[in-house]
């Protein structure tokens, strides 16, 4: 049962938190910027910019969650490894939209239940990396850690931090965001017309008849209920979308939380759904200091390596209330490590009694080098992640209410396998990404397809 909202006022203000108390904490994954006093004049100069989200599209993001954790919705969370500045532009962001509503549309036929949009864009300018540094040639730099940090570019002034770049990172963001507003409210999401969200280049895909068939029958039923109320079906000409990112580079978090009128707490006004990465979730450091205060719905990276007992102790920290709707579990386990890591963890939270909604990531699990030199990920291996995870969650007595993808709406060859069947030749032909290889259309569909049939299997199991 839900706690009201007067009773979570008295018992959600953690002690002792302030948006900068996380700076006495141990703070992984950060910059070293060469001038404080200009990172400092940043983060008053974004303090001052309107916020890119508001408090009342966080709350109703959580209140979609908690009804996931009921089993009522189903999480479809996507979008880049790492934006580019560069590729703020109409057709990316388009092609980026429509691949979720695609995957959205497979999944509510076929589930029979409300999907929660959740682009993993619009914010994610950061990445964390394995090492500090770079040596190339003798010749050693910090790495390239996103585009709010610093460039790719092998260079000392690419690769210096810049804390200037935050600013541009919020007005792309920004940028995003609006592009996405303005389709959405101007019918590009019309459940009337999903013909309109037709990639070109996939016109003839092996999956394209069997995604044609499912427009159709939606189509019809669209049209039907319509023709026995005598009425158009209202709200089908939109739909819900809210955005996430890593909260990764702490003092962009930082300036852009904030209290709000009529409401009650802070609020992350970058972006209605962060989330804390593997490598910065430990319980006594600045990320989980951080996200403890903040009323947004949050979300927490799951490893191999993480134990019943961590687990339990960062529910904890991060959702101490057992609030509904505020903590997402993402595991990331890797095909070959999810049937033997995973099942303990689900055993701990559900013998604790927690609420969380827990959401598979079957791709940071399974990311590998191919013979000719590219990061790669195995699409038969995405693929038996995930397959696995319907399994063991049925077999805990826990549901699982969503799946995280790193995806692209651009004729990308980042993975191999999938409805093509791509081989390690065909990386060589488009491969874009600066950072982790990520699903093309194609391969994102065909996995959407694959969530229903495993879901229905395992639910007549």
């Amino acid at each position: 049962m839900s706690l009201p909202e007067h009773h979570l006022r008295s018992v959600n203000l953690p002690e002792g938190w302030t948006p900068d108390s996380w700076r006495a904490r141990p703070a992984l994954q950060q910059p070293q910027y060469p001038d404080a006093s200009a990172l400092a004049g940043v983060q008053d100069e974004l303090r001052a910019l309107p916020p890119l989200v508001t408090s009342w599209e966080i709350l109703s993001l959580k209140r979609q969650v908690a009804e996931a954790q009921e089993g009522r919705r189903f999480l479809l969370q996507g979008g880049d490894c790492a934006e580019r500045f560069v590729e703020c532009t109409p057709d990316v962001i388009s092609n980026r939209l429509k691949v979720l509503l695609q995957m959205s549309l497979v999944l509510v036929h076929g589930l029979r239940l409300p999907v929660v949009r959740v682009g993993r864009f619009a914010g994610q300018y950061a990445k964390p990396r394995s090492a500090d540094v770079e040596t190339r040639d003798g010749a050693t730099l910090p790495c390239y850690r996103g585009d709010i940090v610093n460039g790719p570019e092998f260079t000392t002034l690419a690769r210096t931090p810049d804390p200037r770049l935050m600013v541009k990172a919020h007005a792309r963001s920004a940028m995003t965001m609006n592009f996405v507003r303005s389709l959405i409210d101007g019918g590009f999401a019309d459940l009337h017309h999903p013909e309109y969200w037709d990639l070109g280049w996939v016109q003839h895909s092996p999956l394209a008849d069997e995604y044609h068939r499912i427009v159709a029958g939606i189509g019809d039923a669209v049209r039907f209920m319509e023709t026995i109320s005598g009425n158009e079906v209202h709200n089908l000409n939109r739909v819900d979308f809210y955005t996430s990112h890593e909260a990764l580079l702490l003092p962009y978090e930082e300036a852009q939380t904030r209290q709000v009128p009529r409401q009650w707490g802070w609020f992350n006004l970058s972006t209605h759904f962060p989330w804390i990465g593997m490598r910065t979730a430990a319980l006594d450091g600045a990320h989980v200091e951080y996200f403890r205060g903040i009323r947004n719905p949050i979300a927490l990276k799951v490893g191999p390596s993480t134990t019943p007992e961590q687990l339990l102790r960062l529910v904890d920290a991060l959702n101490p209330d057992d609030e509904p709707g505020r903590l997402t579990l993402i595991h990331r386990m890797g095909a070959g490590n999810i049937a033997a890591r995973l099942p303990a963890l689900l055993d701990a939270v559900k013998r604790d009694g927690r609420r969380a909604l827990w959401v598979c990531d079957p791709m940071h699990g399974n990311t590998e080098t191919s013979a000719n030199g590219y990061k790669t990920r195995r699409f038969g291996n995405i693929r038996a992640e995930l397959e696995t995870a319907f399994e063991l969650h049925a077999a805990a007595g826990t549901r699982l209410g969503g799946v995280h993808l790193e995806l692209t709406g651009e004729d990308v060859t980042e993975c191999t396998g999938g409805a093509r069947d791509l081989t390690d030749a065909d990386l060589e032909r488009a491969y874009r990404s600066t950072v982790d290889p990520r699903l093309n259309y194609e391969q994102a569909l065909e996995l959407a397809m694959l969530v229903v049939r495993k879901r229905g299997i395992v639910a007549r199991a």
